[in-house]
């Protein structure tokens, strides 16, 4: 439905851009920001210098840090804040959303101690109908969109006609939504892709060659596809956009955090180093140990999450990571 009214909750680099997404398709976008200087700045200036820089946003599209005049009459309502702070901002936000409103989850990453998914969050808080509830997930670099170059994304809900309408909201010239019914499956995808990007991003920043970070992209795959499907996913979807796709975008990009994140502790810097020095937040990062938990609970052997796990505790020598080689069984399959 074009024209329609819109919302987004967070203004950082991929709030700021699907956003952008959304007003360039046509729809009447409005972002709620934290900080009165970022609402000001995309508001008048259409620019978001902090995250976006050089990027001129479309003049419909508009900011506010007042949550009730950024969701008031928002048929779809797009959520773009740090997975951990998910639950907490759903909370101090719940009276002013619409109660008719789709909620659309655009955040990959898992909830620490609950390991619950983000459209398990939104429905635990809001109480949405799991069929107005849809993921937005694939390839989709921030600043590669924002300077509308092509891409596309996997959009998931439990209701098709959800994920259609959806779909047709979110895609322009540059951006297209696929649809699918796999919830699950494009949620983990985006949660597990990150973990191998971290580690993808250590071995890169030992100074290991591609021969070597093709191994773990692939092992990678195999060890999301095999986590996925142990919580119910399609397999085909670890092989789709949300899963091969995102997992080749975020492991191949200097503009990924998490691969950065990696490649700085590759580098010898410390969880806490690498926290200061980067000003967004990698995801893989606090997603490991919710996933382990999770693989442990479902008895899937995960050995690139173990050791990424290993080196950001300080326990392994990033030197010493190669996951897909450390095994004394001999695995099957490729």
């Amino acid at each position: 439905m074009i024209g329609q009214r819109v919302a987004v909750i967070g203004a950082g680099s991929w709030g700021t851009t699907f956003a952008k997404v959304l007003a360039d398709g046509g729809a009447s976008v409005t972002v709620w920001a934290r900080r009165m200087t970022v609402a000001r700045e995309i508001e008048y200036a259409k620019r978001n210098s902090k995250y976006l820089k050089n990027v001129t946003l479309p003049r419909s599209l508009h900011a506010t840090t007042d949550p009730a005049l950024a969701l008031r009459g928002a048929e779809q309502v797009y959520l773009s804040v740090p997975s951990q702070t998910l639950r907490e901002n759903l909370r101090a936000l719940r009276a002013a959303i619409p109660d008719d409103a789709t909620i659309v989850s655009l955040m990959k990453g898992l909830e620490r101690g609950t390991a619950r998914r983000m459209s398990e969050v939104i429905a635990e808080e809001l109480g949405t109908p799991l069929d107005r509830i849809a993921v937005v997930s694939g390839p989709n670099l921030a600043l590669e969109i924002a300077h509308e170059q092509p891409t596309a994304a996997a959009v998931a809900s439990a209701s098709a006609e959800t994920a259609q309408a959806v779909a047709r909201t979110a895609r322009n010239a540059y951006f297209r939504s696929y649809v699918n019914g796999d919830v699950v499956g494009t949620e983990f995808g985006g949660v597990l892709k990150n973990i191998v990007a971290v580690a993808v991003g250590i071995v890169d920043g030992v100074g290991f060659g591609e021969n070597t970070k093709a191994s773990v992209i692939t092992r990678g795959l195999a060890e999301m596809t095999a986590f996925a499907v142990a919580y119910g996913a399609e397999a085909a979807t670890m092989a789709g956009l949300a899963g091969l796709g995102d997992l080749i975008a975020t492991c191949g990009s200097p503009l990924s955090r998490n691969n950065t994140a990696g490649r700085l502790l590759g580098q010898g810097l410390s969880i806490k180093e690498v926290a200061a020095k980067m000003n967004q937040t990698a995801e893989g990062l606090s997603s490991i140990a919710p996933i382990l938990g999770l693989a442990e609970a479902k008895g899937v052997s995960m050995p690139i999450a173990q050791q990424v796990a290993a080196v950001v505790d300080g326990a392994m020598d990033p030197r010493d990571i190669a996951p897909h080689l450390t095994t004394d069984d001999i695995p099957q399959g490729e």
